[in-house]
Parts: structure tokens; C-alpha cells; sequence
């Protein structure tokens, strides 16, 4: 398994993963109406993992420039067409990965990564990439299932569901290995929120800035 088949998953998976429901619509509105709080109408914003564009679309207007990727030309296929049809100016898609926007010189003001850092192969490569994007004092927004704290049947089948080819890549640990990974790679954690509209969903919000 490597990157390459975690994007040929995500393609073979991207239109049936468009017409999923959300599974907390409420718990889904406190995290978008956090994150327009924190975002400020000049910044430079880029969103890691977009999926088919769902969060791009609703958070874009707020800002200058808006940059959506995903590991998955498919899922981005999808939100273009979804774009042609509600507008939104300053809004890019680009099939892109965290390590190839490293590489160029951009830096953006925030960098978002929702339902993301469990699917990176590298946590601490990927969170060192995120802090080179980001001036200091910078934002990094995330929302990550912490599969680690989740029920271990959950972290039995995974390998079993990989194998058959039925799920990609995911990470199995804990919101504080988590925290402390992103402690590691130069932020300070500003928020650690739970957003689920019942109980706890073991997807905590975090907000760090860059040191």
C-alpha cells in the first residue's frame, strides 16, 4: 500500500462518498461556524484533504483566496462540478498532496485539514510540511478521528478492510499522541474542543498556531 493507492481508493470511492450524508449536521455547523470565527476576510486559506469540496464551498466567501486539495483527482472532479454551479470567488481546487505544496514557495495565512490527519502516512512529515506553509503566528485547524480511541473492534477490522480493499490508510492513535505530534512539529495549542452534537465522536478540534 502506499500514496498512489490511497488516491486510486478515494477515485474509486468518490461518487458514492458524494452522495453520503453527514452524520452530525449539528456537530458539522459548530465546526464550520468556529472556524469562520477564527478566519479573517484578508487571509490566504489552505484546505488539506477537501474531499468533494463540501467545507470550501461554505467557507471560501469569508476570506481573500481560498485553495481546496486532495490526494484525489476524482474527489476534486467533484467539487469543480459542484463549484460550476454555486460560484464562489477566490476559490481553487487542485488535486494535489501535502509534500508536492511543500515543495512550492506559497505560504497561506491558515491551513485547514478536516477528517485528514488520520489518513497521512507520515503524521509528523505531514505536520512539519503544514508548519513550512504557515508564517509564524500562523493557524492550523484541524478535526481529526483519533481511531485510537474508538471501539477496538474498529482498530481489529481496519487492517482486515485495507487488505480487502474496502478502506485506505488509517492511523490508529490518540488526541494526546496527537496534540503532542503537533506540539512537536512548532505549534502551541490554542483550543482542543469536542464538536459533536451528542457524546463524545473522538474527533477533536484543534486549533495551534505556528510558533
Amino acid at each position: 500500500m502506499s500514496t498512489a493507492s490511497d488516491a486510486r481508493f478515494w477515485d474509486r470511492t468518490s461518487r458514492k462518498y458524494a452522495r453520503g450524508a453527514i452524520a452530525d449536521q449539528a456537530g458539522y455547523d459548530r465546526t464550520l461556524d468556529r472556524t469562520r470565527a477564527l478566519l479573517k476576510p484578508a487571509d490566504r486559506v489552505l484546505e488539506l484533504g477537501c474531499g468533494t469540496g463540501t467545507t470550501a464551498l461554505l467557507l471560501a466567501a469569508g476570506v481573500d483566496r481560498y485553495l481546496a486539495t486532495d490526494i484525489s483527482a476524482g474527489m476534486i472532479a467533484i467539487a469543480v462540478e459542484k463549484q460550476a454551479l454555486n460560484p464562489v470567488p477566490g476559490l481553487t481546487f487542485r488535486a494535489a498532496t501535502a509534500d508536492a505544496l511543500g515543495a512550492g514557495a506559497e505560504r497561506h495565512d491558515a491551513v485547514l485539514g478536516f477528517n485528514y490527519l488520520h489518513l497521512v502516512r507520515d503524521l509528523a512529515g505531514t505536520l512539519g510540511i503544514i508548519n513550512g506553509l504557515l508564517p509564524a503566528g500562523g493557524l492550523f485547524i484541524s478535526k481529526t478521528p483519533c481511531v485510537g480511541e474508538m471501539n477496538p473492534l474498529i482498530r481489529l477490522a481496519l487492517p482486515v478492510m485495507r487488505a480487502a480493499g474496502l478502506a485506505p490508510y488509517a492511523g490508529i492513535f490518540r488526541v494526546e499522541e496527537l496534540t503532542r505530534h503537533i506540539a512537536a512539529a512548532g505549534f502551541d495549542i490554542l483550543a482542543c474542543e469536542n464538536h459533536a452534537s451528542k457524546g463524545d465522536d473522538k474527533r477533536p478540534y484543534i486549533v495551534a498556531r505556528k510558533r
